[in-house]
């Protein structure tokens, strides 16, 4: 699914009047519709309704829903954000048309003219719409503050007022709404962590923008979907045989942390590597027989961390390597062996982004084609603190194209920062997943998506898709705070299931 600029929504919009064709009024009837009928859906429709409008065409979309919610006989006071400029075309003919059928439309010039409002009324941000760039001057910034501390429920119009549509936010006066009816499509402001509690509850509400126009239109940026994970996915022929589906090596675990190297051993093989074996330090050996026995074990020379690689690296189709390793002298030692005698792509995590993290990363061999998996703590040490979330996602990109390598930053919308520059978001997941382990099942299901022979970009998206949706059906199942990381591991064959049908 593609997610646009504002510009190109905008373009998006004059493509569907051009070619539907529709005027631009009529458009705002529509879009205003779709928010009312959300509304009603959401049985907000029983309260009183304080709007309050901008004199741009995210204020028209306020006026159009006053109007089609004073017709089902709800009350509705409107407030227009009157600082002397005319308003756009499409706001002024609303204006004329809600004027027959309310009075009570207020025209704000100081903030002594604010409503005194009850606590069931509920507010419609109909302010300010995508097209903002700069921040909003000093009386609608005392407005904005005046909503925010009002106590009531916020609703705002495709995006919180004050809040940019595809640049950072941080530190502007913007509106917190508790739902936002974003018209037609995701907006890159609603993937940062930044915004987050400015946005509240996201609500995607289509107004038939002309479907052509995303055939013809490039997004840098994308949310990923079920549907297209499942055209990804690869059916296994009738009569392939284990060697079809590549052996994979992970280097994992030390001593009191074997359950990272046991979760992504498991892992690994239920997301259809068809060998695997783990190379991990000898206290680990009986851990991993009994936990894992569709694994071969390769014993490290040392008895308790990761001290050297085993012989013939190349015998893999790929590595996945870090979790629990921990960041000895000896394991970084290790570590830096394998990646220099290594040439196909691997999966890098944890204590190996850590070690790398130590060094000059310039000078570190990382095969073209792997996937690092950073959280935010682990990108700050590899790549430098940004000073924003939408600055963060340009660096991903920035060091996926250096790297000629995929970069999956774990957040709650996980980037995955391709290395031609084009970046998709996933939608799948939730705070039960936020437990130790989780982690590791991640880097073993890469690591068996790539020894199943995907391409790092289509392993890391049907990887981190997959990941966040066996994290929904466990806590559907368990509850959000019972999740654990080996049920996870659990719900992958249905998992499978259903993204086969």
């Amino acid at each position: 699914m593609n997610i646009y600029t504002g510009k190109q929504i905008k373009s998006w919009d004059a493509y569907t009047m051009a070619h539907e064709p529709i005027s631009s009024v009529d458009l705002m009837e529509r879009a205003a519709t779709a928010c009312v009928e959300w509304i009603v859906r959401a049985s907000y429709d029983n309260k009183p309704f304080h709007i309050f409008c901008g004199k741009g065409n995210n204020g028209g979309d306020g006026l159009v829903m006053a109007r089609l919610l004073i017709q089902l006989q709800k009350e509705v006071e409107v407030y227009v954000l009157e600082h002397g400029a005319p308003g756009t075309p499409e706001f002024q003919i609303n204006l004329q048309r809600l004027h027959k059928h309310t009075h009570r439309i207020h025209f704000l010039q100081n903030m002594e003219a604010f409503p005194v409002m009850k606590m069931e009324d509920v507010i419609i941000d109909a302010l300010f719409g995508i097209g903002l760039s700069r921040p909003v001057d000093a009386f609608a910034a005392q407005l904005i503050e005046r909503i925010n501390q009002s106590g009531n429920r916020v609703i705002s119009i495709d995006i919180p007022s004050g809040m940019y549509a595809d640049q950072s936010s941080v530190s502007i006066p913007k509106i917190m709404a508790h739902d936002t009816i974003s018209l037609q499509a995701w907006k890159p402001a609603f993937l940062m962590e930044e915004n987050e509690a400015y946005t509240g509850n996201i609500h995607i509400v289509p107004i038939g923008l002309h479907p052509a126009f995303e055939k013809a239109q490039t997004a840098t940026w994308n949310l990923l979907t079920g549907d297209e994970v499942k055209k990804m996915l690869l059916p296994r022929k009738p009569f392939s045989h284990k060697g079809d589906y590549g052996h994979a090596l992970i280097i994992a675990g030390a001593k009191g942390k074997m359950g990272a190297a046991v979760l992504s051993a498991e892992a690994c093989l239920r997301s259809g590597a068809g060998l695997l074996t783990t190379h991990i330090p000898e206290c680990g050996y009986t851990i991993m027989q009994m936990s894992v026995p569709e694994a071969m074990v390769s014993p490290d020379a040392h008895e308790q961390y990761f001290s050297s690689p085993p012989l013939n690296l190349s015998a893999f189709k790929t590595i996945g390597i870090g979790p629990g390793i921990g960041t000895s002298v000896a394991t970084s030692a290790a570590l830096l062996q394998v990646m220099s005698h290594y040439n196909k792509p691997m999966v890098l995590d944890a204590d190996a982004l850590n070690i790398i993290a130590q060094q000059d990363i310039s000078n570190v061999h990382i095969p073209a084609g792997s996937i690092l998996t950073p959280h935010p703590g682990e990108f700050e040490r590899l790549f430098g603190q940004t000073s924003n979330h939408f600055n963060r996602v340009a660096l991903a990109l920035n060091s996926a194209a250096a790297l000629k390598s995929v970069i999956i930053l774990k957040t709650k919308y996980t980037l995955i920062a391709c290395p031609d520059g084009i970046a998709f978001f996933n939608p799948t997941g939730n705070p039960a997943m936020a437990k130790g382990g989780s982690g590791d099942v991640l880097t073993g299901m890469l690591t068996g998506l790539l020894s199943r022979g995907y391409d790092a970009v289509t392993a890391a998206k049907i990887g981190v898709y997959i990941h966040g949706y066996v994290g929904d059906l466990a806590a559907a199942n368990l509850g959000m705070e019972s999740v654990l990381a080996r049920d996870m591991i659990a719900y992958l064959p249905a998992a499978f299931v259903d993204l086969y049908r």
